[in-house]
């Protein structure tokens, strides 16, 4: 519509903020009919007499709102918000909340664009107000442990448990029985280290577990060191309960010893949060001697550590773990969720001996308690052996994953490696992380960008995604995607604007 020029309503607040509500108004009016396409930003801007800054955040905040669709090399086009709109246009990746007002899952984590994240507490809730993906939409934004035939074996192993505990599962969880821990002990366990039985803590899974670590050992207020780049949601949670995130930088090998002593002597973080056998999402391992350098200045300044293995557990070898390291000041947290299934929700902690009841209560107070059913389920899984085995077949699964990468991603720059079930790709000139995420987006293929993975501000720059591969259900699903992802990288229309 190359005559509509939208009216800006006057007041306060941000510009764009207005002009979206604007065209929101024509839309709600007919001004705008469904299917109408808007003006480019660089015309409007023009027009308008304002940047192609506030044009694209603008139109950001009505694509949220689910009013229009960008489509690369097409424009922006008008959907409607009422029965007109078209099968085909409803079911594109819109970003936009439920109708119902639901979260989606903590696992979709297509974070917002930088104009919704206005406020604090806007960006704590940063990883659960996510886009509604199409049904068909291939998910790699999710690294949950792929489909090797787990149900069956779930399945036998509910029908056992209910029938000979009817009323565990009928009633509330008030104790933890021996075998619980006695399976979080395997599975934690390490070459180089085992727990004590008696640090063990089942949990609802792993995130829920590091929640209730920050809860047991912080206060509200207290400040929690991440390093620059890292599994966000962490950082979010700990902000909505009152805690101050503070990064800290990094290298391949993990924090630098350095500026971890520089925040600790100048902030006084009470916990540092690491990721050290496969870093999220760059699949990096930290070596031993930053380990020791890192629990070195975990003592001088009493610091606690929380030690993300969810992801290590897919990881073979040899090398030492903070909880052996410095087991008075490291928690260590595991789960199921990568390497076995994800829908069961289970987890453990080894905590030090001084804080196990802490860390149970804090967790109960937080989540309502365990689940009998999923606990022991968690804990039969561990103890018959099925849980080794299917982690086994699930690493051989993510390497024969590996080998599709590299067929179609292979030519450009990567962090990657055959035991993780995502890689981290450098998105080549004149691409942006975040034009190359919506405009894959477009094309129904759902990938984070480098922001998700920023637990607060930074003007640190890396130009990468991360990629998911083991949540589609089959290899050819996988080869589909990729060879979406392939395609945009080489045809790159998209990479100047991605709403047009």
């Amino acid at each position: 519509m190359t005559n509509w020029h939208p009216e800006i309503p006057q007041g306060q607040g941000p510009l764009y903020i207005r002009l979206a509500d604007g065209i929101a108004e024509d839309i709600a009016t007919g001004a705008l009919p469904v299917g109408a396409k808007l003006p480019p930003q660089r015309d409007l801007a023009y027009d308008l007499g304002v940047t192609v800054g506030t044009i694209g955040r603008a139109y950001a905040v009505i694509r949220q709102r689910g009013l229009v669709s960008g489509e690369v090399g097409r424009g922006t086009f008008v959907l409607g918000s009422g029965p007109d709109v078209s099968l085909e246009e409803s079911t594109k990746p819109h970003l936009d909340m439920p109708s119902n007002g639901s979260a989606p899952s903590a696992d979709a984590q297509m974070s917002w664009t930088s104009s919704a994240m206005a406020t604090p507490r806007d960006v704590a809730f940063a990883g659960t107000r996510n886009p509604v993906p199409a049904p068909e939409a291939i998910r790699f934004d999710s690294t949950s442990a792929p489909e090797i035939g787990q149900a069956d074996v779930i399945r036998e192993l509910v029908a056992q448990i209910t029938h000979e505990a009817p009323y565990e599962i009928a009633s509330y969880t008030r104790s933890v029985p021996d075998n619980w821990r006695e399976a979080g002990q395997i599975w934690l366990s390490r070459p180089a280290w085992q727990p004590p039985v008696g640090s063990i803590v089942p949990t609802t899974g792993a995130q829920a577990a590091i929640m209730a670590i920050i809860a047991a050992t912080t206060a509200p207020g207290d400040q929690v060191a991440f390093e620059d780049l890292t599994y966000s949601s962490i950082a979010r949670g700990a902000a909505l309960s009152g805690r101050r995130p503070v990064i800290v930088a990094r290298d391949e090998d993990g924090p630098l010893p350095e500026d971890l002593a520089r925040v600790c002597a100048q902030k006084h973080p009470r916990v540092l949060f690491v990721m050290p056998t496969m870093h999220n999402p760059t699949g990096t391992c930290m070596r031993a001697q930053r380990r020791e350098e890192i629990a070195t200045i975990a003592r001088q300044h009493n610091l606690w550590i929380i030690e993300d293995e969810v992801y290590g557990s897919l990881r073979d070898n040899d090398i030492v773990p903070f909880a052996a390291l410095a087991p008075e000041r490291t928690f260590h947290v595991g789960s199921l969720s990568k390497s076995v299934t994800a829908g069961v929700r289970g987890g453990w902690v080894s905590s030090p001996l001084s804080h196990a009841q802490r860390i149970y209560t804090a967790h109960k107070m937080l989540t309502g308690g365990i689940s009998y059913l999923l606990s022991e389920l968690s804990t039969r899984l561990v103890l018959s052996g099925a849980a080794e085995d299917f982690r086994q077949k699930i690493r051989e699964e993510i390497a024969c994953r590996h080998e599709l990468v590299r067929k179609y991603l292979g030519s450009y720059e990567m962090v990657s490696a055959n035991d993780a079930p995502f890689l981290w790709l450098k998105v080549p000139e004149p691409w942006l992380s975040g034009t190359f995420k919506a405009a894959a987006a477009t094309s129904n293929v759902l990938i984070d960008d480098e922001d998700e993975f920023k637990p607060g501000r930074s003007g640190k720059v890396f130009h990468r995604v991360r990629i998911g591969f083991t949540n589609p259900m089959t290899r050819s699903e996988v080869t589909k995607g990729l060879g979406v992802l392939q395609n945009i990288l080489q045809d790159g229309s998209g990479c100047y604007d991605s709403f047009e």
